[in-house]
């Protein structure tokens, strides 16, 4: 019975909430079509890209040409004439794209990007890999990129489809037995991390060497399997808000702000089939098979259940050459008043106690008072952690890092905190530090809050050089 009314008051606060807020605009009531899995398993990698570009002119034709004169206004992505209209760039990072290395490519990487971001979110990560010799292919995953109703009708068997054809274009560019690796931030490691586990069994499928995550949503947050509840009012067309979790401004060229219940619904479906799968193959072995993998997680993260990373993936990992590496919260004691307990303690309970069958390296300051951070590294089965000092700081106005930031570059010059200035894309969200009175601005809080930049990205390139190295490929191929 207390279900039964905890169900009904879900579903009457979404109704409620469905006739409060803001409008829904042509970004959010016109779906594109997109490629769906059947589709894709018969695709190659010409014939995406001309769907790509036929999804692309619909979204114009049907959302950019039809906008109504309240919506022509320099935040809106969509209005022609607005600064951060991705068509009038010299690259649409939406799109999907592959970087050629100089020369005869020394291996191949395929780039997954995460939930409503584009294959803008791995661009700095990719083109270190070109100038390393590989070849990189960044595929817009299907929903992605175009409009957020683009995500409400998807499937996360859209995605994984879309993961192995470009897994196939890959192998077809640089075959075995040039190494091959997968990197995956947040939903795009997930992805990474199921296509891995799918071809243990499928001999069709080529294997990674190496494993590469950023972030990854191995698992979310419990209140996600009751996103799909909360909109089902959205059947009714009065209440077709509640099949939106936020319905947010688009001045993000690159990712969308808005967000469909069902992008949450897809991601947690993908999440629960995963995690099931690392069980099942852990009690047969046949994880015993599986690539090394390394990971960059912050240690508080909002968005993706950082325990998740350590219980369901690296503590059933085999003693294959896995790396885990966590960035502490910033410890310095400028910040020891305001920093919640749960987050001051969060790693001492995170990792299991040594020895790990995997290499843990954890970012942290080098004292409680001190900005100097350090690199504790502990390899594979020792119990004792090698102290490393590193060149690099938290910002003295960064408290820790978030789960957008990994895999950005302070330099980024949409999002860093020292904005590259010969890019421009209309708009410089890293270096946003307002002050002033609500509801002026069309931000809300978190965007100008939520740190959107790595100031540990120099050490996450490092380690990503490490690995390539330890996968055959020549140290001279590095750029000087």
């Amino acid at each position: 019975m207390a279900a039964a009314v905890l169900f009904a008051l879900l579903l009457a606060f979404a109704t409620w909430d469905a006739l409060r807020g803001p409008p829904l605009e042509l970004w959010h009531t016109y779906v594109p079509k997109d490629l769906r899995a059947a589709e894709l398993d018969t695709l190659d990698w010409a014939a995406y890209l001309r769907a790509e570009d036929s999804l692309f002119a619909s979204v114009r034709e049907h959302v950019t040409l039809r906008l109504k004169p309240e919506a022509r206004v320099p935040f809106n992505r969509y209005f022609e004439g607005s600064p951060v209209y991705p068509g009038r760039f010299a690259t649409d990072w939406n799109r999907s794209y592959v970087l050629e290395p100089v020369g005869q490519p020394v291996g191949a990487v395929v780039l997954l990007h995460g939930l409503t971001d584009s294959p803008y979110s791995l661009r700095f990560i990719g083109q270190h890999y070109r100038d390393r010799g590989f070849l990189v292919l960044a595929i817009r995953l299907p929903g992605h990129g175009t409009v957020p109703s683009g995500l409400s009708h998807v499937k996360w068997q859209d995605w994984l489809a879309a993961t192995r054809m470009a897994v196939r274009e890959a192998r077809r560019r640089v075959p075995a037995p040039l190494p091959l690796q997968l990197v995956g931030f947040s939903n795009g490691g997930a992805l990474a991390m199921k296509y891995s586990l799918d071809a243990l069994g499928d001999a069709h499928l080529a294997r990674a060497d190496r494993i590469v995550l950023i972030g990854p949503m191995i698992g979310i947050t419990a209140m996600a399997r009751f996103a799909g509840i909360a909109g089902w009012p959205s059947i009714l067309p009065p209440f077709a808000k509640a099949a939106w979790l936020s319905i947010t401004p688009e001045f993000n060229p690159f990712k969308y702000n808005s967000f469909p219940v069902n992008g949450a619904v897809q991601s947690h479906l993908l999440t629960r089939v995963l995690q099931r799968r690392f069980t099942e193959y852990a009690a047969s072995g046949r994880l015993d098979s599986l690539p090394p993998v390394l990971t960059f997680q912050s240690v508080v993260d909002f968005t993706v259940s950082t325990p998740a990373i350590v219980s369901m993936l690296y503590n059933q990992l085999p003693a294959n050459g896995s790396a885990l590496v966590l960035f502490d919260i910033n410890r310095n004691v400028s910040f020891g008043p305001l920093i919640r307990p749960s987050a001051e303690s969060a790693l001492d309970r995170l990792l299991p106690p040594a020895p790990r069958r995997y290499r843990t390296s954890v970012i942290t300051n080098a004292g409680p008072s001190q900005a100097s951070m350090v690199d504790q590294d502990m390899p594979a089965g020792d119990t004792t952690a090698q102290v490393f000092p590193l060149a690099l700081s938290y910002p003295s106005s960064v408290f820790s890092l978030s789960h957008l930031a990994l895999p950005f570059p302070v330099t980024d010059p949409m999002l860093g905190l020292e904005p590259d200035l010969s890019e421009d894309y209309g708009i410089r969200l890293g270096t946003l530090g307002l002050r002033g009175e609500v509801g002026v601005l069309v931000l809300n809080a978190e965007s100008t809050m939520r740190l959107t930049s790595n100031p540990f990205f120099p050490y996450l390139l490092q380690r990503v050089d490490n690995w390539i190295d330890a996968s055959g490929v020549a140290a001279t191929a590095r750029p000087h």
